[in-house]
């Protein structure tokens, strides 16, 4: 578990992984903490996963600040990482400014923002403003509407080109982490091996410095369709549908209680 950002440094420098997962309440971040995970972001998937929305769009930012403030109650020493959810910090740096300091406030250690070269300026404006920020590039979900669905990004020579300039930028901008979301593995690992900041990937191949995946499709309690990158750890929606499945049955015999 490595909550301060030095040791997430530390172990970029080493050549140390990392792990992250998503929680969205405090029985799950006490569970993560307790299995030695690094981080836990709370993330705006929170609307797919929580509340079955069908995009991340409609997440407010009351409903992160909740989020974050239950998860971050059970984390222990995770670092803990918020979304600024969509519409939370586009429309200036001041307004991203007091969007994570709400999230801060809190309980989060690091505020994440979707987004390549365009929010270069808000990220300078928050890291000088004691605000930790991860980047978040490649596909970002809050972007659906205008990339035409959840699909790959950085599949042609002039994208990538793009991403990696835009992740170099968003470093020297002060950015701590760069989160990089269903890109092409050997693009994931060179802008990974062109950052000084630990990077982050999901779906996007073993080159990062660290992994993240989110926690209904680690414990196959997400019913709906499942990214291809996810690994299912474990049946979780049928064991519970097992374990419900009884109760109600004991419930109707007199079996329970007792």
């Amino acid at each position: 578990m490595t909550k301060s950002l030095s040791q997430w440094d530390k172990a970029k420098r080493e050549g140390r992984r990392m792990s992250f997962i998503t929680a969205y309440d405090y029985p799950f971040a006490r569970l993560a903490a307790d299995a030695g995970m690094d981080g836990i972001l709370i993330g705006d998937s929170l609307g797919m996963m929580i509340a079955g929305e069908k995009d991340t769009l409609r997440v407010s930012l009351d409903q992160m600040e909740y989020h974050t403030r239950i998860v971050a109650a059970g984390a222990g020493q995770c670092l803990v990482m918020a979304d600024l959810p969509f519409g939370a910090f586009e429309e200036s740096p001041a307004q991203a400014f007091a969007s994570s300091a709400r999230l801060l406030k809190a309980g989060a250690d690091i505020v994440k923002l979707e987004g390549g070269a365009t929010m270069v300026e808000t990220v300078a404006f928050l890291s000088q403003r004691a605000i930790p920020v991860c980047a978040h590039i490649g596909l970002t979900p809050q972007h659906v509407r205008q990339l035409g669905g959840f699909k790959k990004q950085g599949k042609t020579e002039e994208a990538a080109a793009i991403l990696l300039a835009d992740a170099r930028a968003l470093e020297q901008a002060g950015a701590r982490m760069v989160l990089m979301e269903a890109i092409p593995s050997p693009l994931a690992a060179t802008i990974t091996q062109a950052l000084a900041v630990p990077s982050i990937g999901i779906g996007a191949g073993p080159g990062t410095d660290s992994q993240i995946l989110v926690l209904h499709d680690v414990l196959g309690l997400n019913t709906d369709r499942a990214p291809g990158f996810a690994k299912k750890y474990l049946e979780g929606a049928n064991l519970i549908r097992e374990a419900l499945a009884q109760y109600a049955s004991e419930v109707r015999t007199g079996q329970f209680p007792l």
